[in-house]
């Protein structure tokens, strides 16, 4: 094998073997590359395999040195490099290529395509982590059906699920939104060669099959920009052609040898240095297995550094323990980089030009921006094995026939991930002869199309009595062309269900579907004259259902169908005089469900509303043991300044025309923001009519959680007819307080609450309220 890291112009990339195929991690795999380095000499090559020595251009007499830019991989660090940038343009050293891996490719790719740095400081000060992880869209622009799995105790990863077993994603971040930041920060778009950009430019990646270090030389900027910091686990791989493509830190995190190949007499380069993890940060098998990476790294690095000679000059940023992970505090990073170059101002000194030379130089370097608003003339969805192709399209906002708009067109990509099919989407212009083509790349899940996902739940109420649910939730997804997917939900513990629902689109648009059912369920009634509680019973039964319907695309849906089955109740503890009440009832119903949801979160919502409106009108011409009409509804808003948010809500229900309800299907109330002075369940009567008012403070903001809130409520009610003798009916109030906090495994919750009459109650529950 002969693969040099020169080459002819139209080259897309270069491959540099390590020793043998990547690993089942990358601890081996940098284990495997240091090992060959140190085999070396301490060095790696500047050749190929082959030994044959590294081709560099050398100036004629009277030119001045080339000088090549190598910037660094550190993740957030790396914004210390345009700290660098504005220093050599201060002392007008000339920058002629550029290789960079990781953030130190996404900041030398900028500037390579002509970026300004001006701009560029303006772009790193609008980066936040939740920009970079967001890949999903804003919850309101979800899919309806996709918001109403949001309300089950969902915890950890999606799995896929195949005769093989689980698998997982490659990655926790798809880069949908990272690569939409890097759009921005590229002033190439689309299918470009690196050496026409106005500094010829390399990207170093990493081929995770092969263990291979990967040149990018060719192709769209911002994807690979993308691979070159797709940290392995974290962002998942780039596919390009049939490499998958991580952080070209693992193989070359200081590419020097890289930018002599490509043009330089003279490398100025740039290390940003590994920040080791200090002795009491090491406290876990992920610690330890980080601090690995870390020294490895540095000792790729260490090899890259030996290459270098008296004639070029090394910058080194004292960023001290500044966290690789610390997207937000990056603009802080760029006087670091100013600094340690203007450590080494004399050696750079030695390659300055005078005023007008750089001047000209850098006139030829810059470009101008200018919004891309060409007409997209068509548009194809490339890849796509199960997935609809025409379902896609009508995802998007963007059009055939319309000019681009690049904000609604990265908008359009977040939206297409958001459906929950694929694990990348992308996009890339095609200029060439003939109309002008938006290809959509939307990259199915591997681990698809079979899913299942857990969670659980608990509760209690510090005097006894506790709650534990443990929850399984499987789906199978695109098992015909109109997108039908079979769900099915079984929870165990307390409340116990099972659910499983066909759900059928009728029209690829997915506007009209029928959905056929089965539904079984187990849980516990308890029954309070007053606070006492008398009895509790445990419900048991089975539906099954045939719904038709429609969804308003993101907004929300209505269903009506037929359900029918039975229900009994059977005495648990209580006194014996209460068996009267034993029940055994029969379903026979029309169900009507009217729901919207454009809220921004399901667990701490800033902004954005909710509405769900069910009536059950039951019948004995259906089977039913009784004939009435009942209903029931919540609604919600809210609004939110700053730190503070404002929650109004009403909820309410009972009987429509006449009938009375019977008592299986009163009206059960209480609980946390449900009457929180009550306790859950210690209100049954056959009306109500319910206002809640709540104030939260964020009082915290974690990055990749929503972060730790105190909150207070104001609630009141008008309760009908009570179950038995000795209910709570009339007007009721209650105050509570609570703290929140996002956790891993959903939220939890700490609360107080006190009624007007006495009552009090005390929460903590995992989980959703």
């Amino acid at each position: 094998m002969s693969d040099r890291l020169t080459g002819p112009a139209w080259l897309t990339r270069t491959r540099r073997t390590t020793c043998g195929a990547w690993p089942v991690i990358a601890l081996l795999m940098l284990s495997c590359a240091a090992h060959r380095a140190q085999a070396q000499g301490g060095a790696p090559p500047a050749a190929d395999n082959a030994g044959a020595p590294a081709i560099v251009s050398v100036p004629t007499p009277g030119e001045r040195p080339r000088i090549g830019l190598v910037l660094s991989g550190g993740g957030a660090r790396g914004a210390a490099h345009i700290g660098v940038l504005k220093v050599l343009e201060e002392l007008r050293v000339p920058v002629d290529c550029i290789a960079g891996t990781s953030m130190g490719s996404i900041v030398g790719g900028s500037y390579a395509s002509g970026q300004s740095i001006e701009k560029m400081e303006r772009d790193v000060a609008l980066i936040k982590t939740d920009t970079l992880t967001q890949d999903e869209p804003s919850r309101r622009d979800v899919a309806t059906r996709l918001k109403e799995r949001d309300r089950l105790n969902l915890i950890g990863p999606q799995f896929g699920w195949s005769a093989d077993g689980l698998t997982l994603p490659k990655g926790v971040v798809s880069g949908v939104a990272l690569e939409a930041v890097l759009r921005d920060l590229a002033l190439a778009h689309g299918e470009t060669d690196f050496d026409q950009l106005p500094i010829p430019f390399r990207a170093i990646a990493t081929d995770v099959v092969t263990g291979q270090m990967v040149v990018l030389g060719q192709g769209d900027l911002a994807v690979a920009m993308r691979a070159s910091m797709s940290v392995p686990g974290a962002v998942a791989p780039v596919q390009l052609g049939d490499e998958l493509l991580v952080d070209g830190g693992l193989t070359r995190n200081l590419p020097v040898d890289v930018a002599r190949s490509l043009c330089a007499d003279v490398v100025i380069a740039v290390n940003l240095g590994t920040s080791l993890l200090k002795r009491d940060q090491i406290s876990s098998g992920i610690s330890v297995a980080a601090q690995m990476l870390n020294i490895l790294t540095e000792q790729n690095v260490q090899a890259s550094l030996a290459q270098l000679g008296p004639q070029d000059v090394l910058i080194l940023p004292e960023l001290g323990s500044f966290s690789a992970a610390d997207f937000d505090g990056m603009p802080s990073t760029i006087p670091i980089g100013e600094a340690a170059a203007r450590k080494v101002a004399e050696q750079l000194s030695r390659y300055s030009l005078p005023p007008a030379q750089y001047a000209a130089h850098r006139e030829r370097q810059l470009r101008p921006i200018v919004a891309d608003t060409g007409v997209i003339d068509e548009i194809r969805i490339v890849g796509l094995n199960r997935v609809n192709e025409e379902v896609v399209v009508q995802s998007m906002q963007t059009q055939a026939g319309q000019p681009l708009d690049v904000p609604v067109l990265d908008a359009d990509m977040r939206r297409i991930y958001g459906r929950g099919d694929f694990e990348h989407v992308s996009y890339r212009l095609i200029d060439g002869p003939g109309p002008r083509t938006l290809a959509v790349q939307a990259l199915e899940k591997s681990w698809g199309p079979d899913y299942v996902r857990f969670g659980l739940s608990l509760a209690t109420d510090f005097s006894g009595d506790n709650a534990f649910n443990v929850l399984a939730s499987y789906w199978r997804t695109w098992l015909n062309r109109l997108g039908g997917e079979w769900r099915t939900d079984l929870q165990l513990g307390e409340n116990s269900f099972l659910l499983s629902e066909f759900y059928q689109p009728l029209v690829p648009s997915q506007y009209v579907f029928v959905a056929p059912r089965v539904q079984a369920f187990r849980r516990p009634a308890d029954i309070y004259s007053g606070d006492s509680l008398v009895a509790r019973y445990m419900v048991s039964g089975g539906v099954v259902g045939l719904d038709l319907g429609s969804q308003f695309t993101k907004y929300g849906e209505l269903r009506v169908g037929l359900e029918f089955g039975s229900a009994r109740a059977d005495l648990q503890i209580g006194d014996p005089v209460l068996s009267i009440f034993d029940i055994r009832r029969d379903i026979g119903a029309v169900r009507t469900r009217l729901f919207f949801d454009q809220l921004d979160s399901v667990d701490f919502p800033r902004d954005g509303y909710r509405l769900d409106l069910q009536v059950d009108s039951s019948s004995t011409r259906l089977g039913a043991s009784d004939s009435y009409n009942r209903w029931i509804g919540d609604a919600v808003t809210v609004v939110s300044s700053g730190a503070n948010t404002f929650q109004f809500a009403a909820a309410g229900g009972g009987t429509i025309g006449g009938q009375a309800l019977p008592l299986y299907d009163y009206l059960t109330f209480g609980g946390f923001l449900r009457m929180t002075g009550y306790k859950p369940g210690q209100l049954r009567n056959d009306s109500l009519a319910y206002g809640r008012f709540v104030y939260t403070n964020q009082l915290v903001n974690l990055n990749f959680l929503d972060g730790v809130y105190a909150g207070v409520s104001l609630e009141a009610a008008r309760l009908g007819q009570p179950l038995v003798p000795g209910g709570i009916t009339g007007s009721v109030a209650s105050v509570g307080l609570f703290l929140a906090v996002d956790t891993p495994l959903g939220p939890a919750y700490l609360g107080y609450g006190r009624a007007q009459d006495g009552n009090s109650s005390a929460y903590f529950f995992l989980g959703r309220p």
